[in-house]
C-alpha cells in the first residue's frame, strides 16, 4: 500500500462545491493538478486527506469557510471613481481589476457594479463565507528523491 507523504508529489482530479453542493470548478476545465505535500500550495485539510489516499481512491473532504477563504468582509467592498480605471475596457459587472491594497498587498477585485461616476468593486474572495468541498481522487503519486 503506497500513500502520499510529506515532499512526495500527487497528481489529484478535484471538483469544488459551495456548502449547497453548487459545482464552482473542477479539473475537468483545467486538467489534473499536481501538487506537493508539505508544500502548503492547498488547504491543510487536502492535504491531510491526500496522505491517506492510494492511487485511484476517493474521498470528500469538506472545508467551513473560515478554514477556506474566510467570511465576507463589508469593508472589501468599495467604491472606485471611474476617473481612476483607464478608459478601455470600458468597466462591466463581473470583470477583474488588479489592484494593491493600502498596505501594498496586490490584490483581485470583481466589478460588481457600473455606474455614470463610479463603479463599485469587491476585494472578497469569490468564496468566501461560503464552506467548500472538495470531492477528490487520487491519479498519481511521485515519491521524494
Amino acid at each position: 500500500m503506497t500513500t502520499p507523504s510529506n515532499g512526495d508529489t500527487v497528481t489529484i482530479d478535484y471538483v469544488l462545491k459551495r456548502g449547497d453542493g453548487q459545482e464552482v470548478g473542477n479539473t475537468a476545465q483545467v486538467g489534473p493538478q499536481q501538487v506537493q505535500i508539505g508544500s502548503g500550495q492547498i488547504f491543510p485539510q487536502i492535504e491531510e486527506a491526500l496522505t491517506g489516499m492510494e492511487v485511484g481512491d476517493e474521498k470528500s473532504v469538506a472545508i467551513p469557510c473560515d478554514k477556506a477563504f474566510g467570511p465576507r468582509r463589508d469593508e472589501l467592498v468599495i467604491d472606485i471613481p471611474r476617473a481612476n480605471l483607464p478608459p478601455e475596457p470600458a468597466p462591466q459587472p463581473g470583470m477583474q481589476l488588479n489592484a494593491q491594497s493600502p498596505n501594498g498587498q496586490p490584490m483581485t477585485l470583481f466589478i460588481l457594479e457600473v455606474g455614470d461616476e463610479s463603479v463599485k468593486a469587491d476585494g472578497n474572495h469569490p468564496l468566501a463565507g461560503e464552506d467548500i468541498t472538495f470531492d477528490l481522487t487520487l491519479r498519481e503519486i511521485q515519491q521524494a528523491a
